[in-house]
């Protein structure tokens, strides 16, 4: 707390009290568990967004997050509290070795406090940041979602989208390419090849360019093997690229198109659609109408059928309108195909006037 600095009065017998100065004090940017309350680069975790309650969506996401860690690494396991690391006694006697060995416990006992998931601040309205621990975000999340697909349970009220984040850095240009040179290569350098598109996110950030973003990112994926190819409609992986503020998280994940670009609530509905609109259309209409629905059935199919050779997916919301956006600009067209290869095909734009309840 800010305390008052009264300035001594002048001599000369005057009456005119000393200004009082305040001085700020500085912000504490660490957990009581010793992690950072808010996101910057260095972290991974889970990225989420929600509708209007974020706090609902903090207590959401713990259970959700922590029903599935355990299930997938284990429950989770704290240090004792009488539990001290042992040491022997001689080295009390040498100062020197016994602050190391302080520095040692204090440290220690600090990585034992901190969780598996911890809610950070994001940075953004609608957005909360799950910083985890000891485990592989794009694995648990598609586990999560790989349940959620086939059991068709709504698990969840407030969460929208559940994005994993491999990895962040800051959010210069220059930064992310030397960032990014490394963090795809597990998946893009030579012999490891694949399909891919990357899809691109910004909040409360003016000073970075989507198309240069896009431009950048797909140059280092075709530098790491020659055979990477973009593909827009079934690619297998997806590059996320989220910015908020002077941070920009990256992840690759897989099934981006099949769950829906990882919103639970249109993976539930998307699954419910498939497996029970027609018994209950069936159920619910005369004879009169069955024969309406089942062309209308025929109808839908063939438009399902058209929308899988062209993987359009629907909109998870009004924001996600106008984020498939036509080929323009900067290609480059591969010998012998007739697949564009770079740059501005990327899909899933940001516009400074979307909503961001996605």
């Amino acid at each position: 707390m800010a305390s008052p600095v009264q300035q001594s009065p002048q001599p000369g017998g005057g009456k005119r009290k000393g200004k009082a100065q305040y001085v700020q004090a500085k912000r504490a940017r660490r957990c009581d568990g010793g992690g950072p309350r808010q996101l910057e680069p260095g972290l991974q975790g889970i990225l989420i967004t929600c509708n209007m309650n974020e706090r609902k969506c903090v207590e959401e996401a713990y259970s959700l997050l922590n029903e599935y860690g355990d299930d997938m690494y284990g429950p989770e396991k704290f240090a004792d509290k009488d539990q001290q690391p042992s040491g022997s006694e001689g080295e009390d006697d040498d100062v020197e070795a016994a602050l190391k060995k302080e520095v040692g416990d204090i440290k220690a006992s600090t990585e034992m406090r901190l969780r598996r998931f911890q809610s950070v601040e994001s940075g953004a309205n609608n957005v909360v940041f799950i910083r985890t621990l000891g485990i592989e975000p794009e694995k648990l999340v598609h586990h999560i979602l790989q349940d959620i697909y086939k059991t068709k349970k709504k698990k969840t009220r407030v969460i929208l989208r559940m994005l994993p984040i491999s990895g962040t850095c800051k959010a210069f240009l220059e930064d992310m390419k030397k960032y990014a040179e490394t963090f795809l290569e597990p998946w893009f350098k030579a012999p490891n090849k694949g399909t891919f598109q990357i899809v691109y996110k910004s909040r409360n950030n003016s000073h970075m360019n989507r198309e240069e973003v896009i431009k950048e990112l797909a140059g280092i994926v075709g530098s790491l093997n020659s055979e990477n190819k973009v593909d827009l409609t079934n690619p297998q992986y997806t590059v996320v690229v989220e910015i908020i503020k002077a941070v920009c998280c990256l992840s690759v994940v897989k099934d981006y198109t099949l769950f829906r670009k990882y919103n639970l609530q249109e993976v539930v509905k998307s699954a419910k659609d498939s497996s029970q609109l027609n018994p209950k259309q069936a159920a619910l209409t005369g004879n009169g109408k069955e024969a309406k629905l089942e062309s209308g059935d025929k109808s839908n199919q063939n438009d399902a059928a058209e929308g899988k050779n062209n993987q359009q997916v629907v909109p998870e919301d009004s924001e996600e309108l106008g984020q498939t956006e036509p080929i323009s600009e900067t290609h480059v067209v591969s010998e012998g195909a007739a697949k564009p290869e770079l740059a501005s095909q990327v899909t899933e734009g940001s516009e400074s006037h979307e909503n961001d309840l996605s």
